[in-house]
């Protein structure tokens, strides 16, 4: 092989957008394969925490990104359901970079899309091109297309999400189990929204079986809201199902009259499953791996999906044109390093709901108690002080 493989990415989300702009960054041409027929903003908000938010400007992109992100100042803001009621509040504004040296952000989805597919070439990013199977070649991997077409290469990098053709390929993983529990998503415009969800803040509404977080994107003009409640019997795990504001109403009955307001001017909600997967043990096989929800798929509790892809990215782009010549050397080395991380966090993250759901009682009363008493931007360190610069480096 020659000291420049063909690397073929099959995703052009943020996690195969990172791991193109990454690799590019570091030397290593790539194509990524993306199922839709165009990037849409199917996803809305999310958070970009500082070890997000310095990989974008290590991609030299975070300028361009902070144009229509939101620099939160308050966020762990946490909310009694009931009356509102301030349980406790992380002043981010002076805490951030003085801890983690960048700010804290939140974002639409398809703002920090475009940066990042700014970050590659356009003729990089080939669209509506459905990878249906991962075939067995001597010595190099395939991939069919849903035309018949099939593209050998040296590398296959699976970043194609929670459904991965790639993960189904390479793994045997039990079915996702039922976890009881189901999101909704929505947008609402800013001059609908109470004023405390206009403010530059994340904040948590808490309550007996539910929670809902609100802050602000897309320079301010929108507040995107996510709610979680018991699923029932619903178990349609997808970006496009929708409900109704009526029955999101219904979920958050009794609880402050301003978030009922602002749960009024929602719109059309997203509304989807969580399903639970356990952690991999191994996320490649020879030449092919996996990046993002494709291989670390964890609970949105933490706002840590979109930072642990682009993680995976600048890992997995060091590791690579460390060892150009030997893919499967550098891909061992990718998951030995990401894995810890990433198990670790897909396990916090599924614990939280249960804190945040307690219902009313001594339990949810020394709940109360200890977030007055915490500084979680301080206990999260581990999450937002990474360097993946540090951990490519240390001894093999």
């Amino acid at each position: 092989m020659s000291q420049s493989p063909e690397i073929a990415i099959l995703g052009g989300g943020i996690g195969g957008l990172a791991a193109a702009a990454f690799l590019r960054r570091a030397g290593l041409a790539s194509t990524i394969y993306e199922q839709a027929a165009e990037l849409t903003d199917v996803g809305a908000g999310l958070v970009v925490a500082p070890n997000a938010a310095w990989l974008l400007r290590r991609l030299g992109v975070l300028d361009a990104f902070t144009r229509r992100a939101v620099r939160l100042e308050v966020g762990w803001e946490f909310r009694r359901w009931q009356d509102g009621r301030i349980l406790s509040a992380e002043n981010l504004a002076t805490s951030c970079e003085r801890l983690y040296g960048e700010q804290t952000y939140t974002a639409h989805r398809a703002d920090l899309l475009d940066v990042l597919r700014k970050a590659v070439p356009e003729d990089t990013v080939h669209l509506g091109r459905r990878c249906t199977g991962l075939l067995p070649r001597e010595g190099r991997p395939a991939l069919r297309f849903d035309d018949g077409e099939v593209v050998e290469t040296d590398v296959v990098i699976g970043a194609d999400g929670i459904h991965s053709v790639v993960r189904h390929a390479l793994t045997e993983s039990p079915a996702p189990a039922y976890s009881g529990l189901c999101a909704f998503r929505a947008l609402v415009p800013a001059q609908d929204a109470p004023p405390p969800a206009r403010r530059n803040a994340q904040t948590l509404w808490i309550g007996p079986d539910h929670h809902l977080v609100h802050y602000p994107v897309s320079a301010g003009e929108l507040v995107n809201l996510v709610a979680f409640a018991p699923a029932g019997d619903y178990a349609v795990e997808s970006w496009t199902a929708t409900a109704t504001v009526e029955e999101l109403l219904a979920e958050f009955r009794g609880w402050d009259p301003r978030l009922l307001d602002l749960i009024r001017a929602a719109g059309t909600p997203g509304r989807w499953a969580l399903l639970d997967r356990s952690p991999l043990r191994r996320w490649s096989h020879g030449p092919v791996t996996l990046l993002g929800d494709a291989a670390h798929p964890m609970f949105p509790f933490f706002t840590q999906g979109a930072a642990q892809a682009i993680e995976d990215a600048a890992v997995l782009a060091r590791c690579l044109a460390a060892d150009a010549a030997d893919p499967a050397t550098a891909l061992r080395r990718y998951e030995a390093l990401r894995i810890p991380r990433t198990t670790r966090l897909q396990e916090v993250s599924h614990g939280r709901s249960h804190l945040n759901h307690l219902p009313d009682g001594p339990a949810q009363q020394a709940r109360d108690a200890a977030f007055a008493d915490a500084d979680p931007l301080l206990a999260n360190g581990w999450i937002y002080g990474y360097d993946p610069d540090t951990a490519a480096a240390l001894p093999r």
